[in-house]
């Protein structure tokens, strides 16, 4: 009776452990009686009005967070805010039914759910609200693995012992915490302690009073409970975990038995084991957010030994902190779905991938899959497809992949022996949905169906066509598939070919080829020759003459096309060379004239007259860009003139000289030709200011933090003038190199852009460019912004999404911002969330776009080989140094304006021998004779 009076005894102290700390706390808030209670009057007074004040803001806020998740629910910052905001106020009912939303939206974060556990369990005194809590301990553990929340379980469980059957619970919860942490090398030594603490309890309350001697009963008991804490010890010891040293010593000074061989063996197994883990531990304690190479190292280890649980451990821990990364999730799910193949952690781990990464159509559909094969319902797999398709992908392309993932699902529950069947209908209607759904809902969102081959519609054709036996729909689906712009391509034609001739007839077959030899614009000589090869095999005498007929026909027109379009090309390649002759001749005479004119001011001139006859190429065209203005390296002819002429001159002492005498002193100084074996230590430094007062001295400064400048050559034109550009020689390699980290910065209010000097005519690859110019998942391109729009505003808009690593704002030579800016985040899913969040943004009264950065490709002007030979005379530089001017003519043959992808079109077989090959021209202006053209340009 004694031992039993104390062991309930111990039982209601347990019971009650939990819910003291509960209690204390929630009383907490309320203000310590001894301390605040006795204040007087005037104190509350003083405190009222800022405190209403301050109330009056948080509820007007918390009513603007509701209003703003009304409207977009899927605001992960805003739910935060309001969850905060409530917690702060008290607001209890309110704060569940937040976290309700935001955890039916979201998987939440471990410090979300210890908060909320916390106070839930401050409310928790009956036995219903403790069954509310264990059910919110059970969605908390399912979300991510983490052993605080286990631990948290376990302990809370314990005060439920007094219950019937509470003890075998608080087992259960501990059991399974181990099975999902206990391996955890840095943080499963805490459960295991945890757990065995709570059998040295149970120990206690086993043991007799002092004095008395046991019954065979209680012997009995005893035994049972020390086999258990044994157990518990040797299990741990035989785990590779942190401090498992000091575990071993206190397993021998609390075991009154020596400890067995195989522990023994298991315990130095595990120490070795925790040798090999320790480098990947260490480099994860010293890395920083996101880890994610240091945790993908680790998996590559756990995988090389192979042990399930470990595996599935470590991926659980990097997924914990990083969970927006799709890539990881996918590879786990994968893992999961040929490996361990256990429905309920691999629909688990599937359904946390898409609530994470919703916005990433792949892990949507390998969810779809990872249902279907482990037999979920059907009416659960056409929800969770819902789910998908209002999970807001970022690509048209995304949608056309989830809903062929789809169809796919719904084509294998059909069975195809019958005629009509509740599943055949369902997939029919699923097709027409499909099709329609790109129609309206993606083509209105993005521009563009996603689907510009109706590739939903060939796989609904075949489906009917060769599962159902209906070519009648297959041709009507097929019908349609060409009215939307694809009866030009001769593969598209071939598709349907090859499924008439499969399920169709001949008949049919013929048809359809006679409408390609008609329709087909890229591939005509090809659908002829299948045309011709069925007629020769299957055809009548009448079919193959129509069919030579036919073909003979069309492919005359292309070719005389053909002829046309290059008759039209050497016209104005010819027309062009003759331009080029006129032009020659032209400024010959003005250079001719120009020069006797300057012999008639006799000698006070005379050096002007050479000083002209040195720059007379650059007088042609005064707004020429020289070559290397922006690519980093100047034509030779250049080189000469910058480099010897006034690249290493000194400005002289005195009075300033007028410009004449001024460029007259330059022609006496050596010249000093480009020495290109120093480009390496050279550096191209462009887009400066032309009014800029002693380049050398200002730009000496700027790159002497770099390390020892050699020497600056600026570059002046022949009247004396700064060109914006100049060459920095440093002493060493090292110090070039630091000196294009000074790219874009800002001198005189200007960006000043500095490249390596490279000659491009020997390296003709060489992109100065260095920036990306191609698919970045984890940069945006926002567009519209506002110009007065600083980096630190835009930041401060940008970093409520994600982890910002760069924002550049885009600006003109002149340095003035065009309302475009890039902005580099930590990873592609931070990206991801911004689009969807800040796209349509209003930003001081201007709505931006936002979207991932993909920049278009640059359009290069492209010559045909036989377009070049035919052009030797053909300018080398088309625009001037500002573009190309309204009333400016252009130099650039017709043939290369309106063609631009003429090798394409030739590999496509329209073009034999001709560099080009397109429909006729638009209309030209009247044509004129050489003289007329040669008036015109001499005209003044």
């Amino acid at each position: 009776t004694e031992r039993g009076d104390r062991q309930a005894e111990l039982h209601k102290m347990a019971a009650a452990g939990g819910e003291a700390a509960a209690e204390e706390e929630k009383r907490l808030p309320e203000g310590d009686p001894e301390s605040g209670g006795d204040s007087d009057d005037e104190g509350d007074s003083d405190s009222s009005g800022d405190g209403e004040d301050e109330e009056k803001e948080n509820e007007a806020e918390i009513q603007r967070l509701e209003e703003q998740l009304s409207i977009n629910a899927f605001d992960y910052n805003c739910h935060l805010d309001l969850i905060k905001l409530l917690r702060q106020e008290g607001e209890l009912v309110k704060l569940r039914r937040a976290r309700q939303k935001m955890s039916e939206l979201f998987p939440l974060t471990e410090e979300i759910w210890l908060d909320w556990l916390k106070d839930e369990i401050k409310m928790a005194s009956e036995i219903s609200e403790r069954e509310k809590v264990y059910e919110l301990f059970e969605r908390a553990v399912k979300d991510y693995i983490c052993p605080e929340i286990w631990l948290e379980y376990a302990q809370y469980s314990i005060g439920g012992i007094g219950q019937e059957g509470g003890i075998e619970k608080v087992r259960s919860i501990f059991e399974r915490a181990l099975t999902a942490v206990g391996l955890h090398v840095t943080k499963g030594t805490a459960l295991w302690e945890a757990y065995r603490e709570f059998e040295n309890a149970i120990l206690e309350t086993a043991q007799p009073a002092p004095g008395s001697i046991p019954s065979p009963e209680q012997q009995q008991v005893l035994c049972s409970q020390l086999e258990k804490i044994h157990t518990l010890f040797r299990r741990q010891l035989g785990i590779p975990l942190l401090d498992m040293e000091a575990s071993y010593a206190e397993y021998e000074e609390w075991s009154e038995e020596p400890i067995p061989e195989t522990t023994i063996k298991n315990y130095k197994k595990a120490l070795q084991q925790l040798e090999k883990c320790k480098p990947y531990e260490e480099a994860l304690l010293g890395a920083e957010t996101p880890k994610l190479a240091e945790y993908q190292a680790y998996i590559d280890f756990e995988m090389k030994a192979g042990d399930p649980a470990r595996i599935q451990l470590i991926y659980e821990r990097a997924l914990a902190e990083n969970c927006l990364v799709p890539d990881l999730w996918a590879r786990y799910n994968q893992y999961l779905d040929r490996q361990l193949k256990v429905k309920e952690l691999v629909l688990s781990a599937h359904d946390r991938a898409v609530r994470n990464c919703p916005w990433t159509v792949g892990l949507w559909i390998r969810y779809l899959l990872a249902m279907e094969r482990h037999k979920v319902e059907h009416s659960i797999i056409s929800e969770m497809f819902e789910k998908a398709l209002n999970a807001g992908f970022i690509q048209a392309t995304d949608y056309v992949e989830i809903w062929q993932a789809y169809l796919d699902y719904l084509r294998r529950r059909v069975d195809f022996t019958q005629d009509s069947s509740k599943e055949l209908e369902e997939l029919r209607s699923a097709f027409a949905r499909a099709v329609e759904y790109l129609k309206q809902e993606v083509e209105e969102r993005f521009s563009e169906s996603g689907d510009p081959s109706c590739t939903i519609m060939q796989n609904w054709a075949r489906v009917e066509a060769r599962l159902c036996n209906n070519m009648q729909k297959a041709r009507e689906l097929w019908d349609n598939i060409m009215t939307k712009g694809n009866a030009k391509y001769a593969n598209m034609w071939l598709e349907y070919y090859n499924l008439e001739r499969a399920h169709g007839d001949t008949q049919h077959c013929r048809k359809a080829l006679h409408r390609a030899v008609q329709c087909t614009s890229d591939y005509p000589e090809h659908v002829c020759e299948v045309l011709l090869t069925l007629e020769r095999i299957e055809g009548t005498l009448e079919d193959w003459d129509a069919a030579v007929q036919k073909t003979e026909n069309r492919l005359a027109r292309v070719n005389e096309q053909r002829a046309k379009a290059a008759e039209k090309e050497a016209a104005l390649a010819k027309q062009e060379e003759e331009r080029a002759e006129q032009r020659k001749q032209a400024r010959a005479e003005k250079k001719a004239s120009k020069k006797a004119k300057k012999t008639r001011t006799g000698d006070k001139r005379k050096a002007d007259e050479d000083d002209e006859g040195e720059w007379g190429q650059e007088e042609e065209l005064p707004s020429k860009r020289h070559r290397g203005q922006g690519d980093g390296v100047l034509p030779e002819e250049d080189m000469e003139v910058e480099s010897g002429l006034f690249g290493r001159s000194e400005k002289p002492d005195g009075p300033a000289v007028p410009k004449e005498k001024a460029s007259t002193s330059r022609k006496d100084i050596p010249k000093v030709f480009h020495d290109s074996s120093k480009d390496q230590v050279t550096v191209f430094v462009s887009n400066l200011s032309y009014t800029m007062a002693e380049p050398e001295a200002k730009l000496r400064e700027l790159f002497g933090s770099c390390g020892e400048v050699v020497e600056i050559r600026a570059v002046f034109s022949n009247k004396g003038t700064f060109r914006g550009y100049c060459y920095v020689q440093f002493r060493e390699e090292e110090a070039a190199r630091q000196a294009l980290a000074l790219d874009r910065t800002a001198v005189e209010g200007r960006p000043m852009f500095v490249s390596p000097c490279v000659d491009k005519n020997k390296n003709p690859d060489f992109k100065v460019f260095r920036y990306s110019t191609t698919l970045e998942k984890h940069k945006l391109f926002i567009s519209g912004l506002p110009f007065s729009c600083t980096k630190e505003e835009l930041e401060e808009v940008c970093k409520a999404h994600g982890n910002v690593k760069d924002i550049r704002l885009v600006t003109n030579r002149a340095g003035k911002p065009k309302g475009l800016a890039y902005v580099e985040y930590e990873n592609e899913a931070q990206a991801s969330q911004a689009v969807l969040k800040m796209d349509g943004l209003t930003v001081k009264d201007h709505v931006i776009k936002v979207m991932i950065s993909n920049p278009p490709l640059r359009k290069v002007p492209e010559r045909a080989e036989a377009g070049r030979a035919s052009l030797p005379l053909a300018p080398r530089q088309i625009y001037g140094a500002r573009g190309k001017g309204r009333t400016q003519l252009s130099m650039m043959p017709r043939a290369l304006q309106r063609q631009s992808n003429p090798v394409a079109k030739a590999e496509n077989g329209m073009v034999q021998n001709s560099p080009a090959a397109s429909s006729d021209p638009p209309a030209e202006p009247k044509k004129m004779s050489n003289a007329d053209f040669a008036k015109m340009l001499l005209k003044k």
